[in-house]
């Protein structure tokens, strides 16, 4: 779904204007990558949690040439879906 298709079925759920839908969607977004970048997780109740975890340093081997390389750590975004989404996915 495209931002604007989602914008416009916002707008039809909730008798807003497109312009007001899409204030609060961009709204919302700052403040969710706000929060995350500070360091804490984000729940959205009935979808799940966003959350910035480290991924540690490793060591990876070429499968052909046998070769090591190192690998630095990172942040990663992660999402953990709640229970019943993911009994809802089993089902599709």
């Amino acid at each position: 779904m495209l931002t604007k298709e989602l914008i416009g079925q916002i707008a039809e759920a909730t008798g807003l204007s497109k312009k007001k839908t899409e204030h609060l969607l961009s709204t919302s977004n700052a403040i969710l990558r706000e929060t995350l970048m500070a360091g804490r997780a984000v729940q959205l109740q009935g979808l799940g949690a966003l959350e910035i975890k480290q991924k540690n340093a490793r060591t990876i081997v070429h499968p052909r040439t046998g070769e090591r390389t190192e690998v630095p750590s990172k942040s990663q975004l992660v999402f953990r879906p709640v229970a019943n989404l993911k009994d809802e996915l089993k089902n599709i």
